[in-house]
């Protein structure tokens, strides 16, 4: 094999504009950490770091067409999901994730639930959490954050069934001067604690969930990918930046 031959993730996001979150921030997250994005954007929107307006699907057909070119010559090692942008593009992207499986049966899929923006904005058309169920069973990892493993039906202590294999449940959303991420998995579970950084940052679920694809696809074990992706995401909101009043923006490039 090529030794310059990176891993491919393929990145399943919609394309926000103000560029801190979404399909950008997934190509940096994966460019940083050594394997290479292959970007299909499943929704455009009218948003900027703070607010969401408006949320239009692409069509699903054209996500099928662009992934079946890609799968025929590009080594894909991992997927991430994040907004489909409604049911029907779901149903694209896990008829994707089976279409790859035929040739890589173990190959990892991290889901980023998204169910509304930070600020509470729609980022679907239609029912999102309904959307969300073709994606579930196709997902190695799930990485909700408090709020969405709620409305998913996951007990952040791991005392009711997991929707997949591996579930990371974030804990920005809650209260104290730690966050405390929980992973749980049939094995039991396993939880970090990072100190809680001030202010609010856009784009941080998408960077989190993309850093872990990228160290699945580099061949790192769950609980490597797990860790590592999350001590790499602490250090890019650390040194996050402000381009407007509100959110900043994860430093993803060389935090």
């Amino acid at each position: 094999m090529d030794a310059l031959l990176r891993p491919c993730v393929l990145v399943c996001a919609g394309l926000d504009p103000s560029g801190g979150a979404g399909i950008q921030a997934d190509i940096e997250a994966v460019a940083a950490q050594g394997a290479h994005a292959l970007p299909l954007v499943t929704a455009l929107t009218v948003q900027d770091n703070n607010t969401v307006r408006e949320v239009v699907p692409v069509d699903a057909g054209l996500l099928l067409r662009q992934a079946a070119l890609l799968a025929e010559t590009m080594p894909i090692r991992a997927v991430k999901i994040g907004i489909p942008g409604n049911r029907e593009n779901a149903e694209a992207i896990a008829a994707i994730v089976r279409m790859l499986r035929v040739q890589r049966p173990d190959l990892p899929v991290v889901l980023d639930p998204i169910l509304a923006s930070g600020r509470g904005d729609n980022l679907s058309r239609g029912d999102a959490l309904a959307a969300l169920a073709p994606l579930l069973a196709v997902a190695t990892l799930v990485v909700p954050n408090l709020p969405e493993a709620a409305a998913l039906g996951i007990a952040p202590n791991g005392s009711m069934p997991l929707p997949c294999a591996h579930v990371l449940v974030t804990g920005g959303h809650g209260d104290g001067a730690d966050i405390v991420n929980r992973w749980l998995c049939a094995a039991g579970s396993r939880e970090w604690r990072w100190p809680r950084l001030r202010g609010e940052f856009h784009g941080s679920g998408c960077t989190l969930a993309s850093g872990i694809a990228a160290r699945l696809a580099l061949g790192d074990t769950m609980a490597q990918a797990l860790e590592l992706g999350q001590r790499w995401c602490d250090r890019t909101l650390a040194h996050a930046y402000a381009i407007a009043p509100g959110q900043r923006i994860p430093r993803r490039i060389h935090p």
